[in-house]
């Protein structure tokens, strides 16, 4: 008995040898943030590959008043993006002529009003209350399948940050209301120490890890952009990191300069988790020529 146990135990390893999980392989998902900065650019513009599995990520809901004097409201949240192109009936629109569509919102960024947008709750109890109440009012309006986490500006201590995001995120998939969950950090101290003090408690739940890669400094190399992405990929172990480019090349590895290029890289190694852009409020300027590409490279063959 014990000999057929040995046999069996063989087999297994074997097996994980040869044939290694699909976690590590290369994705198809490209992601693009969108709505932003007012260009009146809509979801119908921007060119869907029919073989990536495409998500729209609206920017942003933010927890401040939408007056003038924009200030925080602990966890209620609202819409900040441009509702007269992207509203929830051209949410609908979009995905019923492209089932490969999913569209999210993302809750952050780095402005409002004329200041900087801060993650400071006066109560961790409060703020989580308000935001799943806010935030699934909004989502079951618009139809969203998902939140990205884009805080870039903190009056709070990491800890206090990973609870509530955590709690948030944790509580929106039990509820339903969500199927997927991304953050969004950069290479910044603050900005790591509260990112990856959630990413201890709840890595789990986090689906996907739109790292700013763009956040460095512009003209980083090709071989630069590897090591930042093995660095981050060790930060956020285990987790799905996605490749990532500014559309009008302003910062970190340029798509007119390599970034196709370390994708490949990426992609033969099987650790091309997938690509995201920020955002399509520039490239549609450019005729979306680098999202083109960006599927193109990505795309499942049939």
């Amino acid at each position: 008995m014990e000999f057929s146990k040995l046999l069996i135990a063989i087999f297994i390893l074997q097996a994980l040898i040869f044939f290694p999980s699909t976690q590590s392989a290369s994705s198809n998902l490209f992601r693009e943030y969108i709505g932003a900065e007012f260009k009146n650019v809509k979801f119908s513009d921007v060119p869907i590959n029919s073989n990536v599995e495409f998500h729209f990520i609206l920017s942003f809901a933010i927890d401040y008043t939408t007056s003038s004097s924009a200030s925080p409201t602990n966890g209620k949240f609202n819409i900040f993006w441009d509702t007269d192109n992207l509203s929830p009936s051209q949410v609908s629109s979009i995905k019923s002529k492209h089932s490969n569509v999913k569209v999210a919102l993302s809750l952050g960024g780095d402005s409002v009003g004329n200041g900087y947008a801060y993650f400071n709750p006066s109560s961790t109890d409060t703020w989580l209350s308000n935001a799943v109440s806010s935030l699934t009012k909004i989502i079951q309006e618009y139809n969203l399948d998902g939140i990205d986490i884009d805080y870039e500006h903190f009056q709070t201590d990491p800890n206090t940050f990973a609870q509530c995001i955590g709690k948030l995120i944790s509580t929106l998939k039990k509820n339903g209301v969500i199927s997927f969950a991304s953050i969004a950090p950069y290479d910044d101290d603050q900005v790591q120490s509260h990112y990856m003090a959630l990413w201890r408690s709840y890595g789990h739940l986090i689906d996907y890890v739109n790292f700013q890669f763009y956040a460095y400094d512009q003209g980083t190399s090709v071989s630069q952009f590897m090591d930042y992405f093995a660095k981050q990929s060790s930060n956020y172990n285990g987790g799905k990191v996605l490749a990532s480019f500014i559309s009008d090349g302003s910062g970190g590895l340029s798509p007119d300069n390599g970034f196709f290029t370390a994708c490949s890289r990426l992609k033969s190694q099987g650790n091309l988790h997938g690509i995201f852009v920020w955002c399509a409020d520039d490239s549609k300027g450019l005729g979306f020529k680098y999202e083109k590409q960006s599927q193109s490279l990505i795309a499942i063959s049939h």
